[in-house]
């Protein structure tokens, strides 16, 4: 496991075997190197510091063993995404993931509590059965047709683990299953960039589940009938039809920013949802998208997420209230949850104490 996690950690940096020797001073040859990755050896204390000094990872990264690694990983990102980005993505959310675990195993709470719906995963032979599989969910967990609030509270209180981070411009998220040492279950995982907007972060989260909860041996093309399920979870069609009616001739613009806010999806997406449940015809979504609505599939009329709050809403919260919990009850210090939330220890003493008492604190 080391052995992959370090040549994980390379290929993030962008170093060849050599050119990774020649970073550490040659205090390993690339030879050596060679043999860490392979598992053949471990290095020596002081070369295993340079590597984590020289690739930017923490020892808790190379050699934690709360994950072993990331199996079914799919990614939604632009053909023109690299390999090392993708490398780089999977060891942010590995580090994400070990920190996430090990707080839940210092409360001694099961990791894998991912509620999967009574039906297991759907086998769908057409993209429109997404429609049915949305319902079906929305069904077992008692949502009714209302739209959802907070798609990632959503998820994480189902038992998903949702982690919203930085990452490469070509990657919008990905979803994987977690595998864990020692035969425990594997975990769930749901990655969504945080860089892009939440309307679009909440479809990709929707899009997301629909591959966890599709049979893996599916017939369909499964990325039409997962934006199928998205569609139909966030905008459910007994919702749509009574507010806008079963049929309609155009839409005008504050209506359609009326209702993205309803159902906090994007502009486009309720045009796109309208024209495939019939309410609007394909020729009046053609005239929408080549007049008022021209702009909208690449610049989000009246965004969600006010300027300089981008990427602010809807994160996930689970992990830090439960490093909180740990901290407050004691059983782990202010700096074993400044190392696990990565935020400096005067963070973690307001986050504790509130900004009033933490500041008089400090002031003593």
């Amino acid at each position: 496991m080391f052995g992959e996690r370090l040549k994980l950690a390379r290929k993030k940096a962008g170093y060849s075997l050599r050119s990774l020797s020649d970073a550490l001073d040659r205090k390993a040859s690339a030879q050596a190197i060679g043999k860490y990755e392979r598992g053949e050896m471990m290095p020596s204390s002081s070369v295993l510091l340079a590597l984590v000094k020289t690739l930017d990872v923490s020892l808790e990264y190379l050699l934690s063993e709360q994950v072993e690694k990331l199996e079914e990983v799919e990614f939604r990102k632009l053909s023109g995404t690299s390999a090392k980005d993708r490398a780089r993505v999977e060891a942010v959310v590995i580090d994400s993931l070990q920190r996430y675990i090990t707080v839940e195993e210092i409360l001694r709470l099961d990791s894998n509590t991912w509620r999967s719906p009574k039906f297991g995963n759907r086998f769908l032979g057409l993209a429109d059965e997404g429609e049915i599989l949305a319902m079906d969910v929305r069904e077992e967990w008692n949502l009714g047709i209302d739209p959802i609030p907070n798609m990632t509270a959503l998820l994480e209180d189902q038992g998903i683990k949702i982690l919203i981070l930085p990452l490469p411009a070509g990657v919008s998220g990905l979803t994987a299953l977690v595998r864990r040492l020692n035969h425990k279950r594997a975990l769930p995982v749901i990655v969504i960039n945080q860089n892009i907007t939440l309307e679009r972060r909440r479809l990709t989260l929707a899009h997301e589940l629909a591959h966890r909860l599709m049979d893996p041996e599916s017939t369909v093309d499964h990325e039409r009938a997962s934006n199928v399920f998205a569609g139909a979870f966030l905008i459910p069609q007994a919702h749509l039809t009574r507010e806008i009616g079963e049929r309609r001739n155009a839409f005008g613009y504050q209506e359609i920013i009326c209702l993205k806010r309803m159902y906090r999806v994007s502009a486009a997406a309720l045009l796109v949802r309208s024209m495939q449940l019939g309410i609007l015809s394909k020729s009046a979504l053609s005239y929408a998208f080549q007049t008022f609505a021209r702009q909208w599939r690449s610049v989000e009329p009246e965004p969600l997420e006010e300027k300089g709050e981008e990427g602010t809403y809807e994160l996930p919260r689970r992990f830090e209230r439960l490093c909180y919990w740990a901290l407050a009850e004691k059983l782990i210090s202010p700096v074993k949850a400044g190392e696990l939330l990565r935020q400096p220890l005067s963070e973690i003493e307001k986050g504790l104490k509130g900004p009033v008492e933490a500041n008089a604190c400090s002031r003593q």
